[in-house]
């Protein structure tokens, strides 16, 4: 599953290297944490959320085939302005 991921959201974006999965196990169902770049978070999501949905749609899919439940959500990380 975080494979598939990986590829799916790496053909999506520019920069395909700050593509990142981190699987959190939370009360039985299977998080992906999708990090990337802060330009790239636009394609991701889509507009009105289109790819992004599309992307959970396919992921709980396989995972319900598996008898598994996941979610994908987007962590955007906080950007350090200035310098001391």
């Amino acid at each position: 599953m975080q494979q598939w991921l990986e590829f799916a959201v790496r053909g999506l974006v520019d920069r395909p290297d700050a593509v990142s999965v981190t699987p959190v196990d939370r009360e039985g169902t299977m998080h992906f944490e999708l990090r990337l770049h802060p330009s790239d978070v636009g394609k991701v999501i889509g507009r009105q959320g289109a790819t992004i949905q599309a992307l959970r749609a396919l992921l709980q899919v396989g995972a319900a085939k598996k008898g598994l439940r996941c979610s994908v959500d987007i962590v955007e990380e906080a950007t350090v302005t200035g310098s001391r």
